[in-house]
């Protein structure tokens, strides 16, 4: 068991009622229960009184865990050690290995040096670089975003409209990188 909890697993969905019933249970649970403080979750064993708590962090992987099979998705659980090499670096952020070397080098990405040339990044330090690159990707998509109504509004004026947002939010983007 040990080995098989070190690699890692493609969980394929259950039955969707069988999901559906476990994850209507937790939401019920949930909402029954009002927001407190310490939500408490137990697993049961098969003897009377054999159960045991189910920390938060567990709770929340359980009931992302239900909803990606409830939406007819594949689970993949993937563990991690908290120092991660740079090309596991690069596998989490969807990017090249050499492009996660370059972001520590310039400090944007902390980093740790083990050895000679060997660089490490802690997965707290790379989990918050992921979130705020996805902040920023968010606020760009938002910067260069229209609202447009078809019956008012001519396509090629929204065309042009949206190629001076872009322009604006690049020169934005060089004036800050300089």
């Amino acid at each position: 068991m040990t080995a098989q909890v070190m690699e890692q697993q493609t969980y394929l969905p259950e039955p969707a009622e069988e999901v559906a019933e476990l994850l209507s249970f937790l939401s019920a649970h949930e909402m029954t229960r009002g927001a407190r403080p310490e939500p408490r979750y137990f697993l049961a064993g098969a003897d009377e009184g054999d159960h045991v708590e189910m920390p938060a962090a567990v709770h929340a992987v359980l009931l992302q865990v239900l909803q990606a099979m409830k939406a007819g998705k594949a689970v993949t659980v993937a563990p991690h050690s908290k120092l991660l090499t740079t090309q596991q670096a690069a596998d989490l952020l969807g990017v090249s290995r050499p492009t996660v070397v370059r972001l520590i080098d310039d400090g944007v990405l902390p980093g740790e040096v083990a050895g000679k040339r060997r660089r490490m990044v802690k997965l707290d330090d790379l989990l918050k670089y992921r979130e705020q690159r996805r902040e920023q990707q968010y606020e760009a998509l938002m910067a260069t975003s229209a609202d447009y109504d078809a019956d008012l509004e001519d396509p090629e004026v929204l065309e042009a409209r949206l190629r001076r947002v872009r322009a604006e939010a690049a020169a934005r983007r060089r004036s800050s990188t300089a």
